[in-house]
């Protein structure tokens, strides 16, 4: 026989608060405040004392959420238990798939509420009210201490009505009230306690509260009335419904991706996204507008100011934690702070945007993540990028202060601003990863996408920051015989290239560089610079002064195919569009860079000189030995070769800095039996090792959503092309398509990492349908709402 539900014991709240304590016969019960409040005194069948909201009000002292149990006494009417929502509520609600026996509900949409009674409701008699309370100091003022009595809205607009009985309906295991509760589409998110309040003529009973009876309160953006709706049904899948994702990194001519679980639904999950909030201190009354809650999110996951989610390590030093090009998701980073407490280590841009997305798509929110190639990091609000050379053209290392990430890894989620003037809904850009500090915290966001493609820096929050990451002008200056510094060279169009997210409904790169910023060159684009350099540190229209836009030589740099362990092939080719011969004098130089832009000393410098004949092009090609540059790169190390140069005929300057990415190996993954929910199967991973020489201290991770995965493993020592084969188990929670995601630490090879799709199959008897990894409490069946004409009507949207 299945285990009975401990809801439905009808001991557990009438009598045993009294008879556990071995109280004979209980005293008569002091009267509440509200219930004597009319007429010195009422016996409370005429309903005068009835007639708001103040009259449920708990008693001086009580602590709403927390009372203790109350004695009964004949006439009380004390429900023998609630059963909180249904299977259907949680397919109608989209959280199906949350692994928590409580229910996960969201706001502006309606949920069932079962109310056991001992005897049949008089509804001419008998009153009841609703209670629900969010945060350990719940206020009816501030909307995180709920009353709604039956058939009437509260002051926040929670409304309770009553229902009747759909066909088919289960038997209730005697007398019960069924209700429908909906919370309005701005309530404040969070855990509610929730329990019901009675009122006869012998007077009123409360029932105490119960862990099992919380609700989980999110976002529903597919609620019109909610500030985070989308409307498209295909990006609701997607940015808030997948488990699992692709982030882009690379270079802009040579983009590449990894599989990243998100498993915003996964057990556990969801407890830490809130315990996130709670944290930081985030006031429960203001967890219903989606711009502080995704902002207080930015904050918190990263560590440097409020001992957040993870701790930032760009030093190529991980011993005391984890690589960050290890993590393989979101869950294991989110259960380790959840339980420990302690910022989680290792992370970088990437593993940031992948918590948050985690977190804001379990919250409800709709997320993207994003990638920005040739990613301006602008030190000095000047909203340009500037680079520094000396009198002969070598870059001035000391003075770059501003740099050009490889790539950089933020979100975009999507919500409404009445904070801003109309036209700036939509997605908003919200950054983690610790740069600059908004308003004294470490922070960036939310700030318009419109906003940033019209150059409109003066409207929050941080949009000059996003501009100068994506739209800022190259300006490269020398430095004069004076000891002063000039601009030589302007180059628009080399930041914020190639921006890049996961399409909708497909496994495909979506390229949303237009959404980001007009076409570059156009009148629009070169309007939004102008608009946002006006106010930056140092305006000026549009170009800097006196600097060239073009000239009569240019130069270009490409690389040719670049596999980590072999020979690698630059070449920097210049042409002559004028009609006269001109003389170029050339330098080319190769250094180590982090994908952050933050290069180390030139390790290989040439010196060219070429004439050009008019119209023609020449090819100067640097061929780099793997001894050469391994001792160089490591992990997520690249190499920036710069090339440049002057005309000796007109005093032209050229310039030109190419990234270079080492392509790595992927992981290859194969199931070796079938994939079963609650059934252990093995997978076998194969790697081989690229490098000239041995791996050591490698460790191999797997992550996926609705799957229980092993701890890390430790591979040892991997020799010179070594090809290494491990059988690792997996047990599936949830049936379904599902995406196991693996990856390869090692210091001495960037990313490497894998995926496999599981089509899980449901266990033997079961039915297969959606569900939570925690069993969801007995079903019942779809109720029809009855309403009565004293009752106020309900607000907000059904949604779903």
């Amino acid at each position: 026989m299945p285990e009975a539900d401990p809801r439905l014991d009808p001991g557990r709240w009438a009598a045993a608060s009294f008879r556990a304590r071995g109280v004979p016969s209980p005293s008569p019960p002091r009267p509440r405040r509200g219930f004597w409040r009319r007429l010195g005194g009422c016996c409370g069948c005429c309903g005068c004392c009835r007639r708001g909201t103040d009259d449920w009000e708990p008693p001086p002292g009580e602590i709403p959420g927390r009372r203790p149990p109350q004695p009964l006494r004949p006439g009380l009417l004390a429900p023998r238990g609630l059963l909180v929502g249904s299977p259907a509520d949680r397919v109608a609600h989209h959280t199906a798939d949350f692994a928590c026996r409580n229910l996960v509900a969201r706001r502006g949409q309606v949920f069932g509420l079962r109310i056991l009674l001992p005897r049949p409701f008089d509804p001419d008699g008998d009153r009841l009210c609703v209670e629900l309370t969010l945060g350990p100091t719940p206020q009816v003022a501030k909307g995180t201490h709920v009353l709604i009595p039956l058939g009437e809205t509260s002051p926040t607009g929670w409304t309770a009505e009553e229902e009747e009985e759909g066909e088919g309906a289960e038997p209730a295991a005697g007398p019960a009230l069924r209700l429908c509760l909906a919370a309005p589409p701005d309530a404040p998110i969070g855990r509610y306690r929730l329990s019901v309040k009675t009122r006869t003529a012998a007077g009123e009973y409360a029932a105490p509260f119960d862990d099992a009876n919380d609700v989980f309160l999110l976002f529903n953006p597919w609620c019109p009335d909610d500030l985070v709706y989308m409307e498209t049904t295909s990006d609701l899948n997607e940015y808030v419904l997948n488990e699992s994702g692709r982030i882009f990194y690379g270079t802009e001519a040579q983009i590449a991706e990894r599989s990243w679980n998100y498993g915003q639904f996964d057990a556990g999950v969801l407890e830490a996204c809130l315990h996130i909030l709670d944290r930081r201190g985030m006031p429960h009354a203001a967890r219903g507008d989606p711009i502080m809650v995704s902002r207080v999110v930015s904050a918190m996951v990263n560590s440097l100011d409020d001992n957040g989610v993870l701790v930032g390590n760009w030093t190529g030093d991980y011993a005391q934690g984890t690589n960050p090009s290890a993590w393989a998701g979101s869950v294991d980073i989110l259960r380790a702070y959840h339980s420990s407490g302690a910022p989680v280590r290792y992370g970088q841009c990437w593993v940031f945007a992948g918590v948050m997305t985690t977190v804001l798509r379990c919250l409800g929110l709709p997320t993207r993540t994003v990638t920005n190639y040739n990613s301006a990091h602008d030190t000095d609000v000047s909203l340009t990028t500037d680079i520094y050379f000396d009198e002969n053209m070598r870059p001035l290392e000391r003075l770059n202060t501003d740099s050009v990430w490889n790539f950089h890894v933020w979100n975009d989620c999507w919500m409404k601003r009445p904070d801003l003037p109309k036209g700036y809904d939509g997605w908003q850009v919200l950054d983690a990863t610790p740069q600059e500090t908004s308003s004294g915290l470490f922070c960036c966001g939310p700030c318009s996408v419109t906003a940033v493609k019209n150059g409109e820096v003066f409207l929050k929050y941080d949009t000059p920051f996003v501009f100068a990451e994506v739209n800022s002008d190259k300006v490269y200056w020398q430095r004069q015989a004076g000891g002063g510094f000039a601009v030589v060279h302007v180059e628009e169009g080399a930041i914020g290239r190639r921006i890049s997210t996961l399409g909708a409904g497909s496994a495909a790169r979506l390229d949303v560089t237009h959404q980001y910023k007009h076409p570059e060159g156009s009148e629009e684009e070169r309007q939004a610079v102008a608009t946002a350099t006006s106010h930056g540190s140092r305006p000026r229209a549009g170009r800097a002064e006196g600097a060239p836009a073009s000239g009569e030589v240019t130069v270009t740099a490409a690389a040719g195919p670049a596999v980590a362990g072999a020979e690698l092939e630059l070449r920097a080719a210049a042409r002559n569009a004028g009609a006269e011969p001109r003389t170029l004098r050339l330098r080319l130089a190769l250094a180590p860079v982090r994908y952050t832009g933050v290069a180390g000393a030139a390790f290989r410098q040439e010196q060219h000189r070429r004439v050009l004949p008019p119209g023609q092009e020449e090819t100067v090609t640097m061929t780099v030995a793997y001894s050469e540059y391994g001792p160089h790169v490591g992990d997520q190390d690249a190499l920036k070769l710069t090339v440049s140069g002057t005309v000796e005929e007109t005093g032209q300057v050229v310039a030109k800095e190419l990234r270079v990415r080492l392509h790595t190996p992927d992981l290859t993954l194969t199931l070796l039996g079938p994939a079963v929910v609650g059934q252990e199967t093995e997978i076998q991973v194969v790697f081989q090792n690229p490098l000239p020489e041995t791996l050591k201290g490698t460790v191999f991770r797997m992550e996926g959503a609705g799957i229980s995965c092993p701890k890390p493993v430790s591979v040892g020592a991997v020799g010179p092309g070594q090809a290494v084969r491990l059988r690792q188990p997996v047990v599936p929670l949830r049936p379904g398509r599902r995406r196991l995601v693996a990856a390869l630490e090692s210091s001495r090879l960037g990313p490497v990492h894998g995926a496999l799709l599981l089509d899980v199959a449901p266990a033997a008897g079961s039915t297969g349908s959606a569900g939570s990894a925690g069993s969801a409490p007995p079903a019942t069946a779809a109720p029809r709402r009855r309403r009565r004409p004293r009752r106020a009507p309900r607000t907000g949207s059904t949604g779903g």
